[in-house]
């Protein structure tokens, strides 16, 4: 019996990695593997058409070669104009399925950061790794996208699935109003079950990680004031402490005081003097001075990023309490601007990772851990998070996004889109 019992498990053991899939999904991990090299094809004509945020054509243009690959698929593609925003507009292609399943909301951008003067302009591949602009953030998601709908097509497990594709065109720089840039987006979420964003994977040492959370992105602008005059006069009761003085105390303050787990506020512009201004956009702030003069005016503009709405809203209360402390005969006042909420880590999500490392498993692939949300920027998923379960990252691995040399990993098409293209199956089989 035990000499039986042995022969067993080593047939099993023996048997192809594949053998652990149902024959649509080993027909998927095969197109998959069969189509790499229009795959790739389709990466390179996207990388080589710029699409900087405020290149409006050339957003437009990949828009319409995205709506060549979704249409026919069997979406209904639709173009929603954004002029209002001063941004291109969006991409929305919408898939019926049998109504029964699990509904699908997958998202992608078709901008990148590199506008048409930048010298970064061209698709170079070196064997299995490539470089371009947004190669990776986000064209390498988009083809991942197209990859894994293509194979479920050829499976036939397309046909029954309830999907809707979000591509925005002003992911990088964010057009306003943000309620008017985002409406789209976040109906499509309030529609879905399931929210699959393909941004970067996240990828370390040869070990892939799932993003089931991601923080915020609020920028905050600081302007204090105080009396001018004589710098001989400076700390007596009549002429204070200057404005350069109060700025520092409030932004020494956050350093001591606010520090907790996957909480930064970071300053990126400061300046001071008699007088000091910041422009319209909050890029630049100019400020003139002499030493023997106590600053009027002083101005700085920074960041906020937390994990969950609780974090947000405490940390801002706290921020407001620091700068309301006044040092004599000044005022301070710090405003918010908002840009992206918090993903938050939910028990949905990690149902979703769960589920991708059970296709993983079958995949013969490595379970993939959480990701660190401190080490990931805000995205496009957090708009829906509030109303989906969300898993983020499903596109391809590289690196160097937003600077010259941004690369992928081109072997990680093939495997995101296995990834994506089983796990989109099995989701839309799950009853609703």
């Amino acid at each position: 019996m035990k000499s039986v019992l042995f022969a067993f498990l080593a047939l099993a053991a023996a048997q192809p990695l594949e053998a652990r899939l149902s024959s649509a999904e080993q027909r998927m991990a095969q197109t998959v593997e069969r189509e790499q090299d229009r795959n790739i094809a389709l990466l390179e004509k996207m990388v080589n058409q710029n699409s900087g945020t405020l290149n409006l054509a050339g957003v437009e243009e990949v828009g319409r070669m995205m709506r060549a690959e979704l249409e026919p698929l069997g979406f209904d593609v639709k173009w929603v104009p954004m002029r209002e925003t001063g941004r291109a507009g969006h991409l929305i292609a919408t898939h019926k399925g049998n109504g029964r399943g699990k509904r699908m909301l997958l998202i992608g951008h078709l901008d990148t950061v590199f506008e048409p003067d930048s010298p970064f302009q061209r698709f170079e591949r070196q064997g299995g790794r490539a470089t371009g602009p947004g190669i990776g953030d986000d064209k390498g998601g988009m083809v991942v996208i197209v990859a894994a709908l293509r194979a479920m097509q050829a499976a036939g497990t397309l046909k029954n699935a309830d999907i809707v594709v979000v591509l925005t065109g002003d992911e990088e720089r964010t057009g306003a109003p943000l309620d008017v840039a985002r409406r789209d987006l976040i109906e499509a979420g309030r529609w879905a079950d399931v929210a699959l964003e393909f941004e970067n994977l996240a990828s370390e040492n040869g070990q892939d990680f799932g993003t089931i959370a991601r923080r915020s992105s609020t920028s905050w602008t600081l302007k204090t004031s105080g009396k001018t005059g004589h710098s001989s006069g400076i700390f007596s009761q009549g002429l204070g402490y200057g404005a350069i003085y109060e700025l520092a105390r409030i932004l020494d303050t956050f350093r001591r005081e606010l520090p907790e787990p996957n909480l930064t506020y970071n300053v990126g512009v400061i300046g001071g003097g008699t007088p000091a201004a910041i422009d319209d956009q909050g890029l630049r702030v100019t400020a003139s001075g002499k030493t023997n003069i106590v600053a009027e005016t002083a101005i700085a503009r920074g960041d906020l990023r937390t994990l969950t709405r609780e974090q947000d809203a405490r940390i801002r209360a706290r921020m407001q309490d620091i700068v309301r402390q006044h040092l004599p005969a000044t005022q301070a006042e710090l405003q918010f601007f908002d840009s992206y909420p918090p993903m938050e880590p939910t028990a949905g999500n990690r149902a979703i990772l769960a589920r991708l490392n059970a296709v993983n498993h079958d995949l013969g692939l490595p379970e993939m851990p959480e990701y660190d949300p401190a080490k990931r920027g805000a995205a496009d998923s957090s708009f829906v998070a509030r109303d989906a379960d969300v898993l983020a990252g499903l596109g391809t691995a590289g690196g160097g996004a937003h600077a010259e040399g941004e690369w992928v990993d081109l072997t990680s098409v093939v495997r995101q889109s296995k990834r994506a293209a089983i796990l989109m199956t099995r989701l839309a089989k799950e009853r609703r």
